[in-house]
């Protein structure tokens, strides 16, 4: 990976997660001239104004027109461009549904889309602008690599990550302003293979996006005030998922929570549990996020309380599943 991107104290609270794609991607702009940027008129609302500004012959505003949107970058990508697209999660994952299912992944084509306000981050716009269910819906489009990073350096390494992979890629930022989990870009990123952000043995919550400071958070204070081994897992990658952390977990820990600004079917929560399954061995088990219905309108931190996904619902999950009794045993081997 190419040297790490730092800023100092003062500018990463004046930088959301959206401006550090922003400034990385002109930064791989500077470096190639085949990248080029499309919105549908998001420009500032999504950050990619800057590279606008810096590369204004191939920066493209389609207006409002989502779907045409994608079938430009699809075919831009076919002569050898780079497309990075951006828009609005809700927008990407629904609104161009088709277009990224049968132009972009279809085809393998090398487009990028940054799907920024994922969740329920922009969450005073109500449930229009509510991406809860586009882990869902690409998650099961083969040929998509899937990111959702935790923070604005994850971010940076996310968008270096897609420019160095051919092929499709869905990364999925928030709005806002995200905790920083990292010093700086350079901590050993790697596309599909997860993160542990706390060591722990009694339990592991594999956490995604912004959920991921939260549950670090949960783990620092059950160790201090409890005596609670967390182990915390930062699942940055969604698709293709790294099973081998999952299992690690599984048979170290037997009690996994997962938690994410995300309905609790189809995202992170329902790719854990295929894993779980699929190694016949049982475990306690907890899904944390939007539990099947759509989410009141407020503050994104006002929300994630609401909907149990913060530091203080993640704790509380962590004490209920500590105190269940699924097994009189220690066998793992049995489960099979």
């Amino acid at each position: 990976m190419a040297g790490g991107l730092v800023y100092t104290a003062v500018d990463s609270t004046e930088l959301s997660t959206a401006e550090y794609y922003g400034k990385a991607l002109v930064e791989l702009g500077e470096q190639h001239p085949e990248v080029v940027a499309l919105t549908a008129d998001l420009g500032k609302s999504t950050k990619i104004g800057d590279f606008m500004k810096r590369f204004p012959d191939r920066f493209i505003n389609v207006g409002i027109a989502e779907q045409n949107l994608f079938g430009m970058a699809a075919g831009m990508a076919k002569v050898g461009c780079v497309p990075f697209v951006s828009t609005f999660a809700q927008f990407a994952s629904l609104r161009a549904g088709d277009q990224l299912s049968t132009d972009i992944c279809y085809g393998k084509a090398n487009a990028k889309v940054i799907a920024t306000h994922a969740g329920t981050s922009f969450g005073q716009a109500g449930s229009t602008h509510h991406a809860i269910s586009d882990l869902g819906v690409t998650r099961a489009l083969p040929n998509l690599t899937i990111i959702c990073p935790a923070d604005s350096f994850e971010t940076v390494n996310a968008i270096r990550t897609a420019y160095e992979t051919e092929g499709p890629f869905y990364i999925r930022i928030n709005r806002g302003f995200d905790h920083l989990l990292y010093p700086s870009s350079d901590y050993g990123f790697e596309l599909g293979k997860a993160v542990e952000l706390h060591k722990g043995t009694d339990i592991t919550v594999i956490a995604c996006g912004s959920c991921s400071y939260q549950a670090l958070t949960a783990a620092q204070f059950l160790e201090g005030n409890e005596g609670v081994s967390v182990r915390v897992i930062n699942m940055h990658t969604i698709k293709p998922l790294d099973r081998d952390a999952i299992v690690k977990a599984i048979s170290e820990t037997r009690r996994i929570i997962t938690v994410e600004d995300h309905n609790v079917i189809g995202g992170l929560g329902s790719a854990v549990a295929e894993v779980i399954a699929e190694t016949g061995k049982g475990c306690a088990f907890r899904r944390l996020g939007i539990q099947d219905h759509f989410s009141t309108i407020g503050l994104h931190e006002d929300l994630m309380s609401i909907e149990g996904i913060d530091s203080n619902g993640i704790i509380t999950a962590v004490r209920e599943v500590m105190g269940a009794d699924f097994e009189e045993d220690d066998n793992w081997e049995d489960e099979v």
